[in-house]
């Protein structure tokens, strides 16, 4: 690893060790203090947007059904993804993405079934990555600056807006990526390694971040067999795992493949890039919200990841998401996708800095000047414009709906649909309008109210505003009055919100 640069706090080092015992604990309880503000913040910001039905069931109610198969010691089945996809209702998650690590999520559930138990592990695994991001800028700037770089992470607009985008599998990935990181830069090789043999369980793809902080690697002279073993595992479990154990598990493989414009399946994409490689570097420009999105990126943290190879730890899983002509959603960031990136870009930020102050031409420049100390500036001068750029951010993403009164108390249309959830009996399989399902996934069989007839004898829908996967409220209308037609009759209506049932028996 490349030299860092330790600042230590004035006194400490040469205090008595009852003093530097002291300061050592007050550094402890601070830091415990800023994980806990953040896990409150994250974990209250959710649970609202549940009690508002600001959630979705695409996705929450996967995840929810899934965790809970788990619980039951059975396969993560969630009946609400395979039925909509067509994949069957005995569909397991593992067959979309290979996520086997939501696993250990299930014993929440024996305390307390349901998606807020969901919403609250993410919002405190998103704090937990304060930690090592802690360590890490402590180890370069100082503790002060570790503080600020912490709280610029908590406080970016990614983990703010993964928040607003319900629960995903992402919630484990700043964490153990910061985890590897740091630890490899401290020297723990082991538990380095051990962050990232489980981020291989998170997702099908996440060997791309080992792949990137493989080629970090290579840049450092010393550690690049370490590097190119990095670079290795990660290359072969990303193929492995995306190829062998999404169809293993009843998935498709080619489910996700988003780049027509290069190919139709891997190899030929492959072959495209690499013998038409200005194809491939449009591709990333095109459209241009994808240069947008990346700018965003960089922007709130001061372009400071450019001064660093560590921002090589992201290369891989961006390229995959701008090389895309498909999925939109995956270069906007109003998803849960740039929190996979985000706590390496803050440590790439930390390291940026630590390596301009370190920078024999801003030496030479300031002897110049006739100034006798280091540096332009105390080394926590630049993490605190790290956090000062995160606040100004928070307004314009996710955190700035803590600013909405109806966030904090049901509006008539939440009102609505909190009465139209509490007429579908316990146990019931009910097709639930996207808005709503969360709201019943915990006593209740959600499937997705969609264009197809499921025969289930309960549908919530929303006549009033166009609901995922519908393209208008017209259809939606549309829709209502094509089960009215075959035998359902409206037990509910209020706000837009429509209660259907039949007798019958239960199809699934």
């Amino acid at each position: 690893m490349a030299e860092v640069e330790a600042v230590a706090a004035p006194g400490a080092a040469d205090g008595a060790p009852a003093d530097r015992a002291a300061h050592g604990r007050r550094r402890a309880w601070a830091l415990a203090a800023l994980v806990a503000a953040s896990a409150v913040l994250n974990s209250a910001f959710a649970l609202l947007r549940l009690h508002a039905f600001r959630t979705s069931t695409y996705d929450l109610v996967i995840f929810d059904q899934a965790v809970r198969s788990y619980s039951r010691f059975g396969a993560p089945v969630a009946i609400v993804k395979g039925v909509h996809n067509g994949f069957g209702p005995g569909f397991s998650v593992l067959g979309d993405h290979f996520s086997p690590i939501l696993a250990v999520l299930a014993p929440l559930y024996w305390i307390h079934d349901g998606p807020g138990t969901l919403l609250v592990a993410q919002g405190v695994l998103f704090a937990l990555a304060i930690v090592p991001i802690w360590r890490f800028t402590e180890r370069r700037l100082g503790a002060g600056a570790g503080y600020c770089a912490a709280g610029a992470y908590a406080l970016s607009w990614p983990i703010a807006e993964a928040l607003a985008f319900d629960f995903h599998e992402v919630a484990f990935v700043p964490l153990l990526s910061a985890v590897m990181i740091e630890r490899y830069d401290a020297g723990r090789r082991g538990r380095a390694a051990l962050a990232a043999f489980l981020l291989l369980l998170v997702k099908e793809d996440m060997g791309l971040l080992l792949a990137g902080f493989g080629l970090f690697l290579l840049t450092s002279r010393g550690e690049r067999r370490a590097g190119l073993a990095y670079l290795t595992v990660g290359a072969v479990a990303t193929a492995v795992c995306s190829k062998v154990a999404i169809a293993v598990f009843g998935g498709d493989n080619d489910y996700y493949w988003a780049y027509t414009s290069l190919g139709p399946d891997l190899p030929h994409a492959a072959v495209h890039a690499l013998t038409h490689p200005w194809d491939a570097a449009a591709e990333i420009g095109s459209p241009p919200a994808k240069l947008a999105m990346m700018g965003l990126l960089v922007l709130p943290l001061l372009l400071l990841p450019l001064a660093s190879p560590l921002t090589l730890v992201v290369l891989p899983p961006l390229i995959e998401r701008m090389l895309a002509d498909r999925f939109a959603n995956w270069w906007a960031p109003h998803y849960h996708y740039n929190a996979f990136i985000v706590a390496a870009l803050v440590l790439a930020a930390v390291d940026g800095a630590a390596r301009l102050r370190r920078s024999d031409r801003l030496r030479a420049r300031v002897r110049l000047r006739g100034r006798l100390r280091e540096g332009l500036s105390p080394p926590w001068v630049p993490a605190a414009g790290l956090l000062a750029a995160a606040i100004v951010a928070v307004p314009f993403f996710a955190f700035g709906a803590l600013g909405d009164p109806a966030l904090y108390r049901r509006n008539e249309r939440a009102s609505a649909a909190a009465a139209a959830v509490a007429r579908v009996p316990d146990g019931a399989l009910v097709e639930a309008a996207n808005g709503v399902g969360p709201g019943l996934t915990a006593r209740t069989r959600v499937l997705l109210w969609d264009w197809q007839p499921r025969n289930a004898p309960w549908v919530v829908a929303d006549v009033q505003r166009r609901t995922f996967p519908f393209t208008s409220v017209a259809e939606q209308q549309r829709r209502v009055a094509e089960l009215t037609a075959s035998g359902y009759r409206e037990v509910f209506s209020r706000d837009g919100y429509v209660v259907l049932h039949r007798d019958g028996p239960d199809p699934w």
